[in-house]
């Protein structure tokens, strides 16, 4: 077979190679020796394959934090509905490793929640990534049969919010994740990341809403965010309420999915 010359993609990766070894690595060497001896992740942290999310960048934390599952759409199938990775994963973070805190993190303009709203049409060209986004079923019935009256970025939005919903409820069929949660030691979470703005909401049980995490951080001063107190909320998400108003009153959301999708993502 010929050998083809690196992309320069590739000489990008082994640049950063030798960066990382060079600067990271010699600057950590303590932490290498450590997590050479075996790895105590605090946090099972399942979210999408998209390019622009990192878990790690995204929280801050460092190697060894954090185990990550990561798949198209942050899919957990329900137990027993496959024997796919993502079970195994769950079981041996849980069992072997001892996690006590689960987050499930969807993020905004996600693909896969796109490929979902048309899944038919993908049987022809992506038969596996139809088979895949089979298992979000639960999400793409509750979209069809209760949100049909949204269409766009709102369907999109909505497909988000409700997917990490399901797959929180997905957890739940799990022997380990049910025992655990019965003593009261384990959690669950679901966040949604905002690529634009890079705002994390997080699902409240109490409210049924997703808010803001960090509500009370001044934002930096994007093209998009009005100048001020730092505190104002960028203007998309001002028009996006001006919709929403309009949309409650001709009756087009009901109370709590109004709350759950669009008033979650405001600073209160």
């Amino acid at each position: 077979m010929k050998q083809l010359m690196p992309s320069n993609s590739i000489k990008r990766l082994v640049k950063g190679l030798r960066d990382y070894r060079q600067s990271h690595y010699c600057n950590h060497q303590d932490l290498f020796e450590q997590l050479s001896h075996g790895q105590k992740p605090k946090v099972l942290f399942i979210t999408c394959s998209d390019s622009r999310i990192d878990p790690n960048l995204l929280t801050q934390t460092d190697l060894g934090e954090l185990f990550v599952i990561r798949n198209a759409g942050n899919i957990i199938p329900p137990y027993g509905a496959t024997n796919g990775g993502e079970g195994a994963a769950v079981e041996y973070a849980i069992h072997a490793l001892g996690i006590e805190e689960v987050i499930v993190c969807g993020h905004s303009h996600c693909g896969a929640m796109k490929g979902l709203l048309k899944l038919p049409k993908l049987e022809e060209d992506m038969p596996l990534v139809y088979e895949w986004l089979k298992h979000a079923e639960a999400t793409r019935r509750m979209l069809k049969e209760n949100y049909s009256h949204l269409e766009g970025e709102d369907l999109i939005e909505m497909a988000v919010a409700e997917n990490v919903l399901t797959q929180l409820e997905n957890l739940r069929t799990y022997p380990v994740i049910h025992s655990r949660m019965h003593q009261g030691k384990l959690n669950l979470y679901g966040w949604i990341y905002q690529i634009e703005n890079a705002e994390v909401l997080a699902y409240n049980p109490n409210s049924d809403a997703f808010e803001p995490i960090l509500h009370d951080l001044p934002v930096c001063d994007l093209p998009n965010t009005p100048r001020g107190n730092g505190l104002e909320q960028p203007i998309q998400h001002q028009i996006q309420q001006i919709e929403l108003d309009r949309k409650y009153s001709e009756g087009w959301l009901s109370p709590a999915q109004a709350e759950r999708i669009y008033r979650g993502s405001h600073a209160r």
